[in-house]
């Protein structure tokens, strides 16, 4: 058990997410990218809300995701992010505190409204996720919390939200805190699009030190060095001497360092229904054993099992308990 009073601090986009079923000529009507995160303006959004068939609403946001999975485990979570004084706001604010998760960011009174992802799941679970970013993009340095990062044993950044300069200086200061205080800092690269617009500066975080863990799909991480071969992407970061941790869906994950490189196998599912969520799951499980020291193997099979959960229903946070489903597959969570 981690002597810090909480086990993992999110910083990221604090998003709701508005979900629905389509099929894929609605995609093409519309015309977006089957599987990416595509930036919207909060016309588009609200067009699309009213393209859309019948919709499920849930509190999400990547690294909240994340939080959200570590506390069904039981963990003890923090979660930074802004959101606007409006109704979406509220009930972002209301779901995370539910959790028992420690949000300190006090909501923007004016500016934009608080961030949605109008998300599209077609028939075979992908999802296309058309986001407008809204309070999100008004993270600031002042927002980062002091007394919260040094209580934090992990800080987990979201890649997602490297687009708003402050933001950027944001997640700096929370990773030079966070080391300060004896702390690691992971982050997840998010979408291989985001790699394309920042992949300097993310294999900068990792060179400089300010980063310790990486999660990445294996889109990511052959973006992030640029080759269409994955055993040369893994090669490539083994040099970099940090952890990485990469998800591959089906063929489940390998966690890859400097000495070797380990694969574990997915947990297997009964129907495959909405992919939403499946990384940030993955690294709630993985994180949650970081902050509890099991080896790496045993929190890559805590992070499949959070995984194989949240895919096989509608939306991005966990609807059983993932510490009693631990339990009953023998993995420790104590």
């Amino acid at each position: 058990m981690s002597h810090h009073r909480y086990d993992v601090l999110g910083i990221g986009n604090a998003i709701v997410d508005i979900i629905a079923h389509t099929d894929e000529a609605f995609l093409v009507s519309q015309d977006v990218h089957k599987g990416a995160m595509i930036l919207i303006d909060e016309a588009r959004a609200e067009a699309l809300y009213e393209a859309m068939g019948p919709a499920v609403v849930i509190s999400g946001g990547c690294a909240a995701n994340t939080v959200a999975g570590l506390a069904s485990f039981g963990g003890r979570g923090a979660f930074i992010g802004k959101v606007r004084t409006d109704e979406l706001g509220g009930r972002f604010t209301h779901d995370i505190r539910a959790l028992g998760i420690h949000f300190p960011t006090a909501p923007a009174a004016d500016g934009p409204a608080t961030a949605r992802s109008m998300i599209l799941v077609t028939p075979d679970g992908e999802r296309t996720m058309n986001t407008y970013l809204g309070a999100c993009q008004n993270l600031t340095p002042a927002d980062i919390d002091r007394d919260t990062v040094e209580a934090s044993g992990i800080v987990y950044l979201e890649g997602y939200l490297w687009d708003p300069p402050a933001a950027k200086e944001a997640f700096v200061k929370a990773a030079d805190i966070a080391h300060g205080a004896g702390g690691r800092v992971a982050i997840t690269l998010s979408d291989s699009f985001c790699v394309d617009r920042y992949r300097d500066e993310f294999l900068a975080l990792v060179r400089d030190g300010k980063v310790d863990i990486v999660f990445a799909n294996e889109h990511e991480l052959k973006s992030l060095y640029q080759t269409a071969d994955f055993d040369t992407a893994v090669a490539a970061f083994r040099r970099e001497g940090a952890l990485g941790v990469v998800t591959r869906s089906e063929k489940g994950c390998l966690v890859v360092e400097r000495e070797e490189t380990a694969s574990v196998p997915a947990f297997p599912i009964d129907r495959l229904v909405d992919t939403t969520g499946a990384g940030d799951l993955f690294a709630a499980g993985f994180l949650f054993g970081l902050a509890r020291h099991y080896d790496h193997r045993t929190c890559a099979r805590l992070g499949g099992l959070a995984a194989a959960e949240v895919i096989q229903h509608l939306g991005a946070r966990p609807q059983r308990s993932l510490r009693d489903m631990a339990i009953d597959n023998g993995l420790p969570v104590e």
